[in-house]
């Protein structure tokens, strides 16, 4: 079931008081449901995946290709359609739909999305560069970066210079981040810091990839607690 993810969106910051007077900041996610669209086996593509389709679309806005394979497969259309490759295709079916309920008994999540876009940003902004002298022998390029090649030879800027140029707006994953809690009756997900991305942005979560064996922030206040109350235990 932790093979597969969820998309969602990203609403905003706040944050989780716990009674010990600890604030945490959480970044609040609404999780759209996604359905099993297409289940493709290995004969047919060589690898064992299903196809999730998640938010509404009006017909009037599908293309005459998508409008056929939504009624093929005698569902309503979606909005966004996702592959997951699996490694168990017998325990899915088209139909089947899937919502938070999947993160039921997971602490980590990794989260997938599009970073905030910043435009054209110098040297300066975009590789933490220096710049020039602001005193002596400078004249109007205090924040330029500087030489960008040799002479004669070899003659060019070799790629990957790090030069100004259009920064931001770029899928971004973050790994490991914490399931603060859930609410499964309105579809929200609050996972602990910031994550990529304005508001509205479309967020892939899925389970962590890595096997992270660190305490959650609510292990780490009921182990606190169990260590004060051992000593009145002893006094007694």
């Amino acid at each position: 079931m932790n093979e597969i993810g969820l998309l969602g969106k990203k609403i905003g910051m706040t944050r989780e008081f716990y009674k010990t007077g600890q604030s945490v900041p959480v970044t609040v996610l609404k999780i759209e449901k996604g359905r099993i669209i297409n289940v493709i086996e290995e004969k047919d593509r060589g690898y064992k995946a299903i196809q999730l389709g998640f938010g509404k679309i009006k017909n009037s806005k599908l293309t005459k290709a998508m409008k056929g394979y939504f009624s093929k497969k005698n569902t309503e259309p979606k909005k966004r359609l996702k592959e997951f490759k699996v490694k168990d295709t017998a325990i899915y079916k088209a139909g089947n739909e899937f919502g938070l309920e999947i993160f039921k008994d997971v602490k980590f999540v990794d989260i997938r999305s599009k970073t905030i876009g910043k435009g054209f940003a110098g040297g300066m902004k975009r590789h933490n560069f220096s710049g020039l002298r602001a005193t002596h022998g400078v004249s109007v390029s205090h924040r330029s970066h500087g030489s960008t090649g040799q002479r004669q030879d070899p003659g060019k800027v070799f790629k990957g210079k790090k030069m100004a140029g259009h920064m931001g707006d770029k899928i971004r994953t973050m790994q490991n981040i914490e399931i603060i809690k859930s609410d499964l009756e309105n579809d929200l997900l609050f996972i602990k810091g910031s994550i990529p991305g304005t508001k509205n942005t479309e967020i892939l979560v899925k389970t962590s990839v890595k096997n992270i064996n660190k305490l959650t922030i609510k292990e780490k206040i009921e182990a606190i607690e169990k260590l004060k109350k051992v000593p009145e235990k002893k006094k007694k």
